[in-house]
């Protein structure tokens, strides 16, 4: 599969890889701002909500909000408060994620995980703050877009969401989980919140219903494809791509599309979200050469 860390010379590539530099660094400049600016409570805490919201990481969430908003018409300053917003549920979600009850991991983004660095009662308490603090941001910093902008993090983050595909991902441990199920687990655990931080890039920049539902269904793929190569890595990836302990999904028993397709028809079937992603962001009138592709490219590159 191809990606942006491909060798050759391409200079749309070249660009697009800059770009996705940069917005690294323009949503860790937005998250500073958040911290500089809310109150994270005790010391020890707000160290702990630091470690977790600053790690290493590739910020694609960020980048679909950015992407989305200026390419229907918004600027940068429209698009950091819902970036930074997505990002906090997101960190939220991984120190959750990686406790001892759920996936009990003690690697992410190449670091000790939150609960091993700070204690298993500490990251709970970051993941509440985290998603509390999302919230607190979009009301004050989400200007006249701000409730509609809520709404959308909300159900991409909850029960019908990244939540529910949560309850659904640990359920699937306690037997065989077929391809539909696994699909499913990838669309409301991933997918859903990929899909709003694209969605929510379309409302910052005051978009109308076409343009959000055609973002929001090229989030949706991309997440789909995202996690689907996920599976594979965490098969043939070592701990530095896949940024947390590789093999923990099979020692688990987790449903995965390797498990339910096999290693060929997991690759098919990022391929065919990418192809599907890809689809969408020409619906929401992206090119070849634009952002929405090279993001798409960026996610497939991880299993090169």
């Amino acid at each position: 599969m191809g990606g942006l860390d491909g060798c050759d010379n391409d200079p749309h590539r070249d660009q697009h890889r800059a770009w996705l530099e940069g917005t690294r660094a323009w949503a860790e400049a937005a998250l500073e701002e958040v911290l500089a600016t809310l109150d994270t409570g005790p010391l020890r805490h707000g160290q702990a909500i630091r470690y977790a919201l600053l790690g290493p990481g590739k910020r694609v969430r960020p980048a679909l909000v950015r992407m989305a908003c200026r390419h229907l018409g918004g600027d940068d300053a429209a698009a950091a408060p819902p970036a930074a917003a997505v990002e906090m549920v997101h960190a939220y979600s991984l120190v959750h994620d990686d406790l001892p009850a759920m996936d009990d991991d003690d690697l992410r983004r190449g670091r000790p995980t939150c609960h091993v660095a700070f204690g298993e009662a500490e990251a709970i308490l970051v993941g509440d703050s985290l998603q509390a603090m999302a919230f607190e941001w979009l009301a004050l910093r989400g200007g006249e877009r701000a409730a509609e902008l809520t709404a959308v993090l909300a159900r991409g983050a909850g029960p019908a969401g990244m939540v529910g595909g949560q309850s659904l991902d640990l359920a699937g441990r306690e037997g065989e989980a077929g391809a539909e199920r696994v699909r499913e687990i990838h669309t409301m655990k991933t997918a859903a919140l990929l899909g709003a931080a694209a969605e929510m890039g379309a409302v910052a920049a005051g978009a109308g219903s076409g343009a959000r539902g055609a973002m929001r269904a090229y989030g949706q793929a991309l997440g789909q494809c995202f996690q689907a190569v996920d599976d594979v890595l965490d098969v043939t990836g070592d701990a530095a791509i896949l940024g947390k302990t590789p093999g923990k999904d099979g020692a688990d028993d987790k449903a995965t599309l390797v498990v339910a397709l096999g290693m060929g028809g997991a690759r098919a079937e990022a391929e065919r979200r990418a192809q599907e992603a890809r689809a969408f962001a020409r619906e929401a009138g992206c090119g070849e050469d634009s952002r929405a592709f090279a993001l798409v490219d960026l996610v497939l590159g991880r299993s090169s």
